[in-house]
């Protein structure tokens, strides 16, 4: 079995880069327009909070039933689709973090400052968004099962793996 390897930061770094390019580049295109800069709801960073919340609590239900598996198993479906929700959980929030953070950057960058309910939502978005990132980390981080046999872990072999011998018969 192939270990599944953690997010790449460079990849999440990536994604937080786009997102700071888009918020600036909408920014720019409405102020060269003559019109109101944009100004995220506060419900978007609600929402990006309760979300990192549900993903860290999944992920430590999780954690404490891959801990106590002498009752019951963990069903393992339940915990890839964690994981993957873990995993998006860190590109979304990178997104929007950077997102919020391009958007406010060019704001700030005005010779006017804005008024503070114009730039408040904007980092209010930054901070949620990392926030989200942060808190996927955590559940991904927890979504790592132990291996069941150390010695096996070490040497690429699992219980359920035997040495591959040669066929006598050509297929």
């Amino acid at each position: 079995m192939k270990r599944v390897q953690r997010t790449s930061p460079l990849s999440v770094l990536a994604s937080a880069v786009i997102g700071i390019a888009v918020g600036v580049l909408i920014q720019v295109y409405l102020s060269s327009r003559g019109g109101a800069p944009l100004v995220p709801p506060i419900s978007l960073a609600a929402t990006l909070l309760v979300l990192a919340a549900v993903l860290v609590v999944l992920a430590v239900l999780l954690r404490r039933a891959v801990n106590r598996s002498s009752q019951r198993p963990v069903n393992p479906f339940h915990a890839v689709r964690l994981l993957a929700g873990a995993r998006a959980g860190q590109f979304a929030g990178a997104l929007f973090g950077g997102f919020g953070a391009g958007l406010a950057m060019q704001l700030l960058t005005r010779g006017v400052m804005a008024p503070t309910s114009t730039w408040v939502p904007m980092l209010l978005v930054a901070g949620a968004g990392a926030v989200l990132l942060i808190c996927g980390v955590i559940a991904e981080s927890l979504c790592r099962v132990p291996p069941d046999d150390p010695e096996a872990e070490r040497t690429g072999g699992g219980p359920d793996s035997a040495p591959q011998q040669p066929s006598e018969h050509p297929a």
